[in-house]
């Protein structure tokens, strides 16, 4: 596959839910998982648009809940590339909530996922940022990239240092 180059726009994906009764936890809020299993849906199309391969979800990054989402209320994910590498890409969502019976309109929660071609022959296209908002996170990704590294390396550390056994074998 050859490189191309993609404006976030070109990649963004956008999924709106209206909150249910189903979706609320026991504090009348949208279960965390529920909000996770979207989020991720939805950004794995803004990686497939760069990528067009097959893609696995690596990490979800700085998770920020800000402000709760409730009943009454819709939530609008919009997802787009931010930054690539050699076989990862860096996707940003931001989620808007919206209070149906005012129309308020307030930021719920952010966040970075990064998704990975496991084909070594798959080339990633670049990215290309034009409103003021894409400018500003793209600009960041070098160093969010540098500190997944990091991350990652001693994760692997900690790992190798868990025990698979059940604690009452020897």
């Amino acid at each position: 596959m050859s490189s191309q180059i993609l404006t976030c726009r070109q990649t963004l994906a956008v999924t709106s839910h209206r909150v249910l009764a189903s979706d609320l936890n026991e504090h009348g809020t949208v279960y965390g998982g529920r909000l996770l299993e979207i989020l991720d849906g939805t950004a794995s199309i803004s990686a497939s648009r760069i990528g067009r391969a097959s893609l696995v979800t690596a990490s979800l990054d700085e998770l920020n809940f800000i402000l709760p989402f409730k009943l009454d209320d819709s939530f609008c994910i919009e997802t787009y590339v931010t930054g690539t590498g050699t076989r990862s890409i860096e996707v940003f969502a931001k989620i808007i909530g919206e209070h149906l019976n005012t129309g308020e309109r307030y930021l719920g929660a952010t966040a970075f996922l990064t998704f990975v071609v496991p084909d070594k022959g798959v080339t990633l296209g670049q990215i290309t940022p034009v409103s003021e908002e894409e400018q500003y996170i793209c600009a960041g990704y070098p160093k969010r990239r540098q500190a997944r590294m990091l991350a990652y390396q001693q994760q692997k550390a900690f790992q190798a240092q868990l025990s698979l056994k059940h604690p009452w074998e020897n």
